[in-house]
């Protein structure tokens, strides 16, 4: 089992769960972060730091955000790592609670 990040991260990209993670499996892109699903350990580290609670267990992934685990999975394979805690994004705050944005993911 993996975790997965999923669209609460989107516009967020908070980055506290990339400073726990003791294998460095979080990929990033430009308004959001993915989980490398062959780098995950299954440490549990990462979702108790999420301040949005974007990540979740592959098993407990909210029925309507199930097609993040292989977003996750493709984007992983595209974006580079990130090892380091970032600043989020400025207007992180204002889209923290919307729901629906997967549309406004960037590749």
């Amino acid at each position: 089992m993996t975790y997965v990040v999923t669209e609460s991260c989107i516009r967020c990209k908070y980055t506290d769960c990339v400073d726990v993670c003791p294998v460095d499996c979080f990929r990033e892109g430009p308004n959001f972060l993915v989980i490398d699903p062959e780098e995950c350990i299954d440490c549990t580290l990462c979702v108790a730091e999420c301040p949005v609670e974007a990540i979740f267990a592959e098993d407990d992934v909210p029925s309507d955000q199930t097609h993040f685990i292989e977003l996750n999975a493709e984007l992983a394979k595209q974006w580079k790592p990130i090892v380091e805690r970032k600043d989020a994004l400025p207007d992180a705050d204002e889209w923290a609670a919307r729901k629906g944005k997967l549309g406004e993911l960037q590749r």
